[in-house]
């Protein structure tokens, strides 16, 4: 909001002491800060920003040295973004992210929280995750679920560690008060249903007759890696995105929407030369690569990633994807477009178009 052609605001001796007597009832002129409340479009506060894997995989490896799971039950690297304060555990003002290693032989004990949460598995298979009671085995680029206020706890039943992201909303349930948490009074819950259950039947657009379960989030506790490549590959290319190119997103097969109430997920893919739009919405990004190499530029910066980098979108940011090399480039990606869109302030648009 413009204060063009306001009058002047020089201070004065009575208005300095009327300012006085407002501060001390703990009150403040909202003229004064009218411009910084309600910009013209968004001013986050999170900054572009890449962490590369080359460079922070051997402190998340030595982070299993360091400390055991016995003092840390989730050995985690959170990823902090370096335009927040770092007491929020941000990556973006309502995305966190963080890398979590399971060491053969750990268990991470279960719990439950409020916050939502998805995980993709970078390194390592034979881990499990158990959640409310159903047990899926993890392997590389698998995506898995925890909704809010789900009992889930982790293991390791191979013979080497694994690494995962983690992908949670735990700014904004902070910024609403939101938060709860509980310790579940053994180290495992039971194991109740069959393994992998529920993507062998609701991954199947499938559902049982009569059934009441909530459609809040997705029923799929696990998105195997393989069959959603081999659906992003064989998608026509009627289909591809002008700015992601070949784009899935991760949904909930009961309501065909996100797979969680507050953040949604998507696999991409850049074939070489491919010449996409720029984009941005008002919704924060946080992007990680799979295969191949890429180059994603944010509000002018180029960013070079190669498998496992993270990169920070900010709201309302342009950003364009681009394929390095002669190999075609995999993304993976969370966003809190559900959130936005839920409060009715969801936008997007193409600047080459306007």
């Amino acid at each position: 909001m413009s204060t063009t052609g306001k009058p002047s605001r020089t201070p004065t001796p009575a208005r300095s002491d009327y300012f006085d007597r407002v501060h001390d009832l703990q009150m403040h002129p909202l003229w004064q800060v009218m411009d910084d409340l309600m910009p013209a479009q968004p001013a986050p506060k999170e900054k572009p920003f890449q962490w590369k894997w080359k460079e922070i995989r051997p402190l998340v490896h030595q982070a299993a040295d360091v400390v055991s799971i016995e003092e840390a039950p989730r050995r985690v690297l959170m990823l902090l973004n370096p335009g927040l304060p770092r007491e929020l555990a941000a990556s973006t003002q309502t995305l966190y992210a963080g890398i979590q290693i399971i060491l053969p032989g750990e268990i991470a004990p279960a719990h439950r929280h409020t916050p939502n949460a998805l995980r993709f598995v970078m390194e390592g298979t034979g881990a499990f995750t158990n959640v409310a009671g159903e047990k899926t085995i993890l392997g590389p680029g698998d995506v898995v679920t925890t909704p809010t206020w789900t009992w889930h706890d982790h293991g390791n039943e191979a013979d080497g560690p694994v690494v995962w992201l983690d992908a949670l909303d735990i700014p904004l349930i902070n910024a609403l008060s939101g938060m709860f948490y509980e310790e579940f009074p053994a180290k495992h819950q039971p194991v109740r249903d069959a393994a992998n259950s529920s993507q062998k039947t609701y991954g199947r657009g499938l559902r049982p007759l009569g059934e009441r379960r909530s459609t809040a989030f997705s029923p799929i506790l696990n998105y195997p890696y393989a069959p959603t490549k081999a659906a992003l590959e064989a998608l026509p290319a009627s289909a591809h995105h002008p700015s992601e190119g070949r784009i899935l997103e991760y949904v909930n097969p009961l309501t065909g929407g996100p797979i969680l109430p507050t953040m949604d997920a998507y696999l991409q893919r850049i074939d070489p030369g491919a010449t996409l739009r720029p984009r941005r919405r008002s919704a924060s990004a946080i992007f990680m690569g799979v295969e191949g190499k890429g180059t994603l530029t944010v509000d002018g910066h180029a960013f070079a990633w190669e498998p496992f980098d993270v990169i920070v979108v900010p709201a309302w940011a342009e950003y364009a994807h681009r394929a390095t090399g002669s190999e075609p480039a995999v993304l993976f990606s969370y966003t809190n477009t559900p959130t936005m869109r839920a409060l009715s302030l969801y936008r997007e648009e193409s600047p080459e178009r306007g």
